[in-house]
C-alpha cells in the first residue's frame, strides 16, 4: 500500500489525550496516533509505512491538535489505507454523529454483513488515523467500553468530550 520512496511527513504535539502524531501523504492524512512516547508513535509509523522516506515536518499538526481538543470536524482530505472491507466500515464510522454510538453488531448490520462483527472489530483496531475515523464511537452490544487500541481511557474521554450517548 506504500510505494517505495513516497514521502510523509510527520509531527508530534502534545494534546489533553497524551501525544499525538501527524502523519500525512500526497493525497492527506494518513496517520493520526495517539500515545505517551513519542519515539514508539514514530516506530509504529514507520511500521505502518515500511517504504515510505518519513520526513519531519507537518503544517497539519496545528490543525489537527484543534480537531482532537474541540471534537470538531477536521477539514483536511484523508488518505485512507485499507481493504476494501475495512474502508467500508471506516466509511460507516464516519457517519456516526459525534456524541452517539454504535455496537460493532449494529456497524456490521450497517454495512450489509451481519455476520462480520469480529471483522469489524478488527477494521477497528486497523485504523491508523484516530478520532477522524471514530472507532472510539463503537462499544459493546451492552454499551459499555471495550478495548481502544490508544487505550480506553481516551475513549472514554473522546466520548465524554462529545457527550456521548447509545443511539
Amino acid at each position: 500500500m506504500t510505494a517505495k520512496n513516497e514521502v510523509i511527513r510527520h509531527a508530534v504535539g502534545k494534546s489533553t489525550l497524551g501525544l499525538v502524531l501527524a502523519a500525512s501523504s500526497e493525497k492527506g492524512v494518513c496517520g493520526i496516533l495517539l500515545g505517551d512516547d513519542r519515539e514508539l508513535l514514530v516506530t509504529e509509523l514507520q511500521r505502518r509505512f515500511p517504504k515510505a522516506r518519513l520526513t519531519e515536518g507537518n503544517a497539519a499538526l496545528a490543525q489537527i491538535l484543534a480537531f482532537i481538543e474541540t471534537a470538531s470536524e477536521l477539514a483536511l482530505p484523508l488518505d485512507l489505507r485499507g481493504t476494501a472491507f475495512q474502508q467500508r466500515v471506516w466509511q460507516a464510522l464516519r457517519e456516526i454523529p459525534a456524541g452517539a454510538t454504535l455496537s460493532y453488531a449494529q456497524v456490521a448490520a450497517k454495512i450489509g454483513s451481519l455476520r462480520s462483527v469480529r471483522a469489524v472489530a478488527g477494521a477497528c483496531a486497523a485504523n491508523a488515523i484516530a478520532v477522524a475515523i471514530p472507532c472510539h464511537r463503537v462499544v459493546r452490544s451492552d454499551g459499555n467500553l471495550s478495548g481502544y487500541r490508544w487505550g480506553v481511557e481516551r475513549k472514554r474521554a473522546l466520548l465524554d468530550r462529545e457527550g456521548g450517548k447509545s443511539l
